[in-house]
């Protein structure tokens, strides 16, 4: 009986708690939400905000905590993660519908969402979600506070550094080095390593701006 602890009202965080509880990983969820006014959402209670959270956790009004804040918001998703980790514990969600292989890592704080795909040896660090779908080939490392969107393909031997936003579709081929705070857009085909965070889109990827 854990309760989950969800920091963000969203659609992202409702999301997440959908998956909480229909596939069985928590069996209560509580919102904190920073800019809600609303006491629940989806008939599930908004309890406070993030100052609220270490107070409630010693109260234990919940077990565990995820960050259900955007790609738009990573920066501060991961100021939030590193103000809290060393005092609530951080879960996280696999669902029931993806496939792990057994030597793949996949850190706290992480939500793997239905269908994905992660290879022999593959490590998602801590904070990062995996959209619907995603695929991760063999060797390959996402890195901390990432967003990766629906049915992103990553070959094998790919590094994608800490606060990268990758748009639903892209392609990253195997052997390439992503530099943190990259955006891809889109549909977006990456056939050569990124060594500057920017936003780069099209097939193959260019860097816009």
């Amino acid at each position: 009986m854990k309760t989950l602890a969800i920091l963000g009202a969203g659609e992202l965080g409702v999301q997440i708690a959908h998956y909480a509880l229909t596939d069985n990983h928590y069996t209560r969820v509580v919102f904190f939400d920073d800019s809600s006014n609303q006491n629940d959402v989806n008939s599930i209670p908004i309890i406070g905000k993030s100052h609220d959270l270490e107070k409630a956790f010693k109260e234990k009004r919940f077990d565990e905590l995820i960050i259900g804040i955007g790609y738009k918001h990573l920066t501060a998703k991961k100021v939030l993660f590193e103000k809290f980790k060393t005092i609530i514990p951080f879960g996280k969600i696999i669902h029931s519908s993806a496939w792990v292989d057994s030597t793949a890592i996949i850190e706290d704080g992480c939500v793997i969402y239905p269908r994905c795909t992660l290879d022999a040896k593959t490590i998602v660090k801590a904070n990062t979600i995996l959209n619907i779908g995603c695929t991760i080939g063999h060797d390959s490392i996402i890195s901390s506070h990432c967003f990766l969107s629906p049915r992103v393909a990553v070959a094998g031997f790919v590094s994608v550094n800490e606060l990268c936003n990758i748009g639903i579709n892209a392609t990253i081929i195997d052997n390439i080095c992503i530099k943190s705070k990259t955006q891809i857009g889109a549909g977006a085909v990456v056939i050569k390593s990124i060594d500057k965070g920017s936003l780069h889109v099209g097939n193959p990827a260019k860097e816009i701006r």
